[in-house]
């Protein structure tokens, strides 16, 4: 008669423990849905409208920046792609306007363009998993123009 009731007392454990698992899970479910789903005031999720900042360079920046009116990391992103892109942009212009012709001026135009190009990639992903990853400089400028 004891060994039966000690097998009626695991069951229910594993019954209790079942059921905890399933509150816990559904407590996680419950905690993640209430942080991926940030809404910015365009609509948007928080990470989709940070990757898009970067999307078109400065041009769409710009654009978030100025449509872009409650949410802080968006406006972050939005502010350190201008203050990124905008600059290396210019420089890239001048050095392939003024200096193409050389070849000292194809090798600064082509790194400047390949550095453009890494840093476009990095702040996408980056933007998209929802960090507020700071550039140098730029980024701390960003960071206290968005407080």
């Amino acid at each position: 008669m004891r060994e039966r009731m000690d097998f009626e007392e695991i069951i229910d454990q594993f019954k209790y423990i079942r059921k905890l698992s399933f509150s816990l899970k559904e407590a996680m479910v419950t905690e993640m849905a209430g942080t991926e789903s940030q809404k910015t005031s365009i609509g948007l999720e928080e990470n989709i409208a940070s990757l898009l900042c970067y999307l078109l360079v400065w041009v769409t920046g710009i654009i978030f920046y100025l449509i872009e009116k409650d949410n802080k990391m968006v406006k972050f992103h939005a502010l350190q792609s201008v203050l990124t892109f905008l600059p290396l942009s210019i420089i890239y212009w001048i050095i392939t306007i003024l200096f193409w012709w050389s070849g000292i001026g194809y090798i600064l135009a082509m790194l400047i363009g390949i550095i453009m190009f890494i840093l476009w990639i990095v702040l996408m992903i980056k933007a998209y998993q929802g960090e507020r990853f700071k550039l140098p400089i730029v980024g701390d400028i960003a960071d206290n123009a968005t407080k």
